[in-house]
């Protein structure tokens, strides 16, 4: 079953142009130019893979459409933006995006980052199935994460992350480490973006678990995942 693609944005020649190509790619497409129908369109439709949100858009815009969207799925989401400002990256970081593209882009480069995003979902399997700690137990095969016998919901990009410091608990991993680890998206070590993830991976960890410190900031180098395996 190929995959459906939810596209909201107000540029009708772009998403008309877009919905081609991935047309052509084999995705199954479907195009909202109005961020209240989108939005409404996706309530309704439980069989959307991953969604394209445009940022500036009339009525609401891409990021009020995204923190809506995170209250209650977290299907992957990449944000795009013509203004090609660090801040709308890492804003939409810290509401859950999984990716971020600037306009103009070309659109070998959209099928790319969406192939990345999809075969961390769908082809999990080369991995180990599960990683156990003390407190924390993660599913690699269903991306299922319990902390403190509680259910922690996370985005793609937030259980890949999880998944890096899990696989390398007890080690310093520097900035240039996650970029490349994270390849499917448009980091930069040196900008914010990787900090604004960690620290929401951190916050939701320690929502669950207050007092408790999982990923411990080694300030000028990286940072360390710190709970104990679980013997």
């Amino acid at each position: 079953m190929n995959e459906h693609i939810l596209i909201i944005d107000d540029d009708i020649k772009l998403t008309d142009l877009i919905k081609r190509y991935l047309e052509n790619h084999q995705y199954k497409v479907s195009v909202k130019n109005m961020p209240i129908e989108g939005y409404e369109y996706f309530q309704k439709s439980r069989n959307i893979d991953l969604i394209i949100l445009d940022i500036t858009m009339p009525e609401m815009d891409g990021f009020q459409v995204l923190r809506k969207i995170r209250e209650f799925s977290t299907v992957p989401v990449i944000m795009l933006t013509a203004r090609g400002e660090v801040s709308d990256r890492v804003i939409g970081l810290e509401l859950g995006a999984d990716d971020y593209m600037p306009k103009p882009f070309e659109p070998e480069e959209l099928i790319a980052r969406i192939q990345s995003i999809m075969r961390r979902i769908k082809h999990p399997e080369a991995m180990i199935d599960h990683l156990e700690f003390e407190h924390l137990k993660i599913d690699k095969l269903k991306q299922f994460v319990v902390l403190n016998n509680q259910e922690l919901i996370l985005s793609t990009t937030e259980f890949e992350a999880l998944l890096i410091f899990a696989e390398n608990a007890g080690e310093i991993l520097n900035r240039d480490f996650l970029v490349e680890r994270l390849r499917g998206i448009s980091w930069q070590s040196y900008d914010r973006s990787i900090d604004v993830l960690v620290s929401r991976l951190r916050g939701k960890l320690t929502k669950l678990d207050p007092g408790t410190e999982y990923i411990k900031t080694i300030h000028g180098v990286g940072y360390k995942f710190i709970d104990r395996v679980k013997k």
